[in-house]
């Protein structure tokens, strides 16, 4: 049994969970989510007083929107929800380190927190690439946590990222089997002409 601080009952796993692995299993879940649309699957959750206040995961294909990231989503909901543009008190547990446009945003709704599940070495902007929630120069940081169930949520993107490639290559193979036929197809044409 792992110990933790607010450690309770995981009813899925069915060991005890510390209060950031609960959270963040909630985020896993948004993830699923934009999974299940085919989109990267990112989700996120806002915590505020304990509980949970708003949920987001990403849906920039779906949405045809560049700004609809799960950081965003959730923010807008968590905003609307206290009635307020700033998210002091609050807690942000994301399975994807955000991006330099959600890590902003994050900086600009003063959050208190950012739990993040697996850093981005290429376009993450709390560590990887920039950090720009803990920048010096601005007029709020945000704390950073890292690695909160980084394994399970690493593997949920490279799952999708491999699958995705394999059903690339498949249709890539499919295509060249039919402009192959197609081919055969026209030379066939072209004899028969010729007789």
């Amino acid at each position: 049994m792992r110990i933790g601080y607010n450690t309770g009952y995981d009813p899925g796993g069915g060991a005890f969970v510390t209060e950031q692995e609960r959270f963040m299993k909630e985020a896993v879940r948004q993830a699923k989510k934009a999974r299940a649309l085919m989109e990267v699957p990112i989700g996120c959750v806002i915590v505020s007083e304990g509980k949970i206040i708003a949920r987001g995961y990403n849906r920039r294909n779906t949405d045809k929107n560049t700004l609809s990231h799960a950081e965003l989503n959730a923010i807008r909901k968590a905003s609307r929800k206290l009635g307020d543009w700033r998210l002091e008190g609050c807690t942000m547990y994301v399975t994807l380190e955000p991006c330099q446009m959600c890590a902003g945003a994050l900086v600009q709704s003063r959050i208190d927190e950012v739990v993040i599940g697996s850093m981005n070495p290429k376009a993450g902007c709390a560590g990887s690439v920039l950090n720009l929630l803990e920048m010096d120069g601005f007029n709020h940081k945000v704390k950073v946590t890292r690695g909160v169930l980084e394994e399970e949520c690493s593997r949920m993107l490279s799952d999708f990222f491999r699958e995705l490639r394999e059903e690339k290559k498949k249709r890539r193979a499919e295509q060249k089997k039919e402009e192959s036929l197609a081919a055969e197809k026209a030379g066939g044409e072209e004899k028969n002409k010729v007789r």
